[in-house]
């Protein structure tokens, strides 16, 4: 299972740099049968990661986060698994763009009536054969390097929702000045999330702490629970627990 994983990872960041590979060159390139190739390709087009087309594949994401999203991924899983926890039965939530908040969807197995709003494309895959999900997807400008709708559009749609609990990504979080993110629209629409939720969780891995972003989102005093890792600098973590912040090890 794990070497077939493999396989079709690296099918994809070829065709990544070279979309006109064929079956028959992947084929030969894995010196795997072309039944095997297509039977990759149909997998990673089930997924969301590709779209077929005669004699190969196109994939779907942008390099950029396609290379996020292999960046430490085990503890990326662990943490979107540990907020899905968070979410019960019938329970309204809002889920920022991100490579770590896009897969808290893939552990909603089984429940029943949980809205999500959204202003994320990389979870779509994960929530397109789960019955128990509803999803609004906001509208907004489309940026393709990190699967989001952003901009004004976004944010009025956002005003238009009230949830229990907000999902946010996090470029970098201290301390000192709170969560932030690399770009100034997606701090505006984690800041907007985080308004209309109850309760504010920061998703975030171990190598986010102690580093400050480009844009402010929010101080330390607005995050209700920080979901990391166990390489979380435990300084940091102490200094943000001292702020009031419910910081949970996974």
């Amino acid at each position: 299972m794990t070497k077939k994983r493999n396989r079709k990872q690296q099918i994809l960041e070829l065709l990544m740099e070279r979309p006109e590979l064929s079956v028959s060159e992947l084929s030969r390139h894995f010196h795997v049968s072309e039944v095997t190739i297509r039977s990759d390709l149909k997998g990673l087009e089930a997924q969301g990661y590709l779209l077929r087309q005669h004699g190969g594949g196109l994939p779907t994401l942008h390099a950029n986060v396609a290379e996020r999203q292999r960046a430490h991924i085990d503890e990326k899983t662990r943490i979107a698994r540990a907020a899905a926890d968070l979410i019960g039965d019938l329970e309204d939530v809002m889920i920022t763009a991100g490579t770590t908040t896009s897969l808290i969807p893939r552990f909603l197995v089984g429940r029943q009536g949980v809205n999500i709003v959204t202003n994320s494309t990389l979870l779509l895959p994960f929530v397109r054969h789960n019955p128990g999900l509803s999803v609004t997807l906001t509208g907004g400008e489309f940026r393709p390097m990190i699967e989001a709708l952003t901009g004004p559009a976004t944010i009025r749609e956002l005003e238009q929702f009230h949830v229990a609990k907000a999902f946010l990504g996090s470029d970098g979080i201290t301390a000192g000045k709170g969560t932030t993110a690399d770009s100034a629209d997606i701090a505006d629409v984690c800041r907007r999330m985080s308004q209309q939720a109850r309760q504010t969780i920061v998703l975030a891995d171990a190598s986010k702490l102690g580093r400050e972003g480009f844009a402010h989102i929010m101080p330390a005093s607005g995050i209700d629970i920080l979901i990391t890792d166990t390489a979380a600098p435990l300084a940091e973590v102490e200094r943000l627990r001292k702020k009031g912040v419910d910081v949970r090890l996974v």
